[in-house]
Order: C-alpha cells, then structure tokens, then sequence
C-alpha cells in the first residue's frame, strides 16, 4: 500500500533545509541507507533551489509544493512544484552548465546533480504556468547498515 505526504511552504532560502529534512523525515521509515537518504535529501535540495530561485525569482510570497510517496516496492517518488516562470526549453535547461541565473552566481548543474543522484528524473514545464519536477529513487532491500 502506498504512503505519501504533501506540503507547501513559502519560497524562501531557508525553507529548501526545511523540505529536505521532511522528506528524509518521511522516507526514513524505509531505514534507508545514509547513502540514500543523502541522495534524497540533495535530489530535494536541488529541485526546490531551482523552484525558488528560477521559477519565481526568489519571492517568497510565492509557495512550492513537495509531495513524496512510497511505494510498496521501496520506490520513492519525489514532486517539487511550482507556478512559476516555467522552463521554455526543457531539455536546454537539462544541459550540464546551463543556468538562466547569472552564471558568477549559478553553474547550471542542478539538473544534473538530480539526474546523479535518482534513477529517473521527469521534468514538465510550461512558460507561465510553472514546472513540476518528478524524481524516482528505488531503495535498496536492506537493513539500512
């Protein structure tokens, strides 16, 4: 059976620690390995940074959403979303370096990091309407030692 969580939270810096540690929080009832939970927590960071600082600009009267669901196969389903600014090219914005930030402040690597850390990553955007990202990590059948 399949257990999820959802919340929301204001765009703002410091909620990104927030939502990592919920959704370690929530998987931790798995006994994930530190390795896996480290992926999680960074797939998570990576995902609500980009939400923040790409999809609305970094303002924090906007909100982004964090939906996690388990799966009865250990398969861990992540959701960041947003209603922000949205993503033209999709693909261009998966390349490694790419960044719409200032690239003195930004490397362009938070989809790449993603893909490093999960075993799928789905991204849908629309310009305007905002993104939702969608990361699948499959946990190792363990002890979590």
């Amino acid at each position: 059976m399949e257990n999820r969580m959802k919340m929301e939270f204001a765009a703002r810096a410091e909620n990104e620690a927030f939502a990592r540690a919920a959704a370690a929080a929530f998987v931790a009832c798995l006994d994930p390995t530190i390795e896996e939970l480290t992926e999680i927590k960074t797939g998570v960071s990576e995902a609500v940074s980009n939400s923040i600082i790409h999809g609305y600009g970094e303002d924090p009267e906007k909100m982004v959403e964090l939906e996690c669901r388990i799966l009865t196969d250990r398969k861990v389903v992540l959701l960041v979303r947003d209603q922000g600014a949205g993503i033209a090219d999709v693909e261009k914005a998966r390349e490694p370096m790419f960044t719409t930030g200032k690239p003195e402040e930004r490397s362009g690597m938070g989809f790449t990091v993603m893909e490093s850390f999960m075993d799928r990553v789905e991204v849908t955007s629309c310009v305007g309407e905002g993104t939702t990202v969608t990361m699948i990590k499959q946990l190792d059948v363990g002890d979590g030692f």
